[in-house]
């Protein structure tokens, strides 16, 4: 059965379930559930320490559950990760790359191991350099790289075998803002293309930006899972901002709203924004306010993962 054949069988191509994994006396994972259609991009959100690394580790056969299971097309990987590590490209946080080697040599070598050969793999290392911007510097030798160059050639590598599945783990920890462009620019195309994305960080604005679907991790545990969107509208904090010239006090109302200062302003926290909208737009012009801002919060991810784990988001 070929690649196409497999992903065009399956909506869903990933299937985890109650993964479970402890260190010593320290349990790492605790039941971690999660399913994922073909073309996601999913994104794993927490500190360090919370089980993102562990989970990727045990998807890609590093690591070894003590419980659960993991099925990639259909396939377990808990128990035969050979049987499926074909179908995925894995970026770790270490940069694994030969540094008196040049990127061309580097690319070689873990195509080879990826049993590509010949004029094919020499098209897919131009293929790869391309896509990462580094077509230029292929035979320069990586220790002269900056950290954001290596990085680029640690997920070009992981592109080789065309995977289907493709784990990124923090793949923008420590880099300069252009390779950090290129990267989120190459993940987007690589999902347009239906390459189905797991992303891992700490950094809220990087699964804003390329995540549809997001699952929150702390202690080991999944807090929070779900569509971006849903997550924001079921867990994001609603809320007004107002700022007005002259106001001393905010508006008062603790049955409908929970108001508090923020910058030159007051937050006004509510369930119901429509209708504390309509009353502070007709408080504003009854009472001749000279409003500076008057708008409604967008939902955060940062309000989210403060109301699902108790805490805000940690390094």
């Amino acid at each position: 059965m070929t690649q196409a054949t497999i992903q065009s069988a399956a909506e869903t191509i990933l299937e985890v379930s109650n993964l479970r994994k402890s260190y010593a006396k320290k349990q790492a994972l605790q039941d971690v559930t999660f399913s994922l259609k073909a073309g996601t991009s999913f994104g794993f959100l927490g500190p360090n320490g919370a089980g993102k690394s562990t989970t990727m580790k045990i998807l890609t056969g590093i690591v070894k559950a003590d419980g659960g299971s993991a099925r990639l097309f259909g396939r377990e990987m808990t128990e035969n990760p050979d049987a499926v590590s074909r179908y995925i490209g894995y970026v770790p946080q270490e940069i694994t790359l030969y540094e008196k080697l040049s990127a061309y040599d580097n690319l070689e070598f873990f195509g080879q191991t990826y049993g590509i050969r010949g004029n094919e793999l020499k098209r897919r290392i131009y293929d790869v350099l391309e896509r990462t911007g580094l077509s230029e510097r292929a035979k320069q030798e990586v220790q002269t790289f900056s950290g954001g160059m290596k990085r680029r050639i640690n997920i070009a590598a992981a592109l080789l075998h065309r995977p289907k599945l493709l784990i990124l783990d923090e793949p923008t920890v420590g880099i300069d803002p252009q390779s950090r462009n290129h990267i989120f620019d190459l993940i987007r195309e690589l999902n347009r293309e239906g390459v189905t994305i797991i992303y891992s960080t700490h950094y809220m604005e990087e699964v804003e930006a390329l995540c549809d679907e997001v699952a929150i991790m702390d202690q080991g545990s999944v807090k929070a899972i779900g569509p971006l969107g849903e997550l924001l509208e079921r867990y994001g904090r609603k809320a007004i901002y107002l700022e007005a010239a002259g106001l001393s006090e905010p508006p008062h109302d603790p049955d409908v709203f929970h108001a508090h200062k923020e910058g030159s302003g007051w937050v006004l926290e509510t369930e119901r924004v429509g209708t504390v909208m309509q009353r502070l737009l007709g408080q504003a012009s009854q009472q001749r306010w000279d409003v500076k801002q008057l708008e409604v919060v967008r939902p955060s991810l940062e309000s989210v993962f403060l109301r699902v784990t108790g805490t805000a988001l940690r390094d």
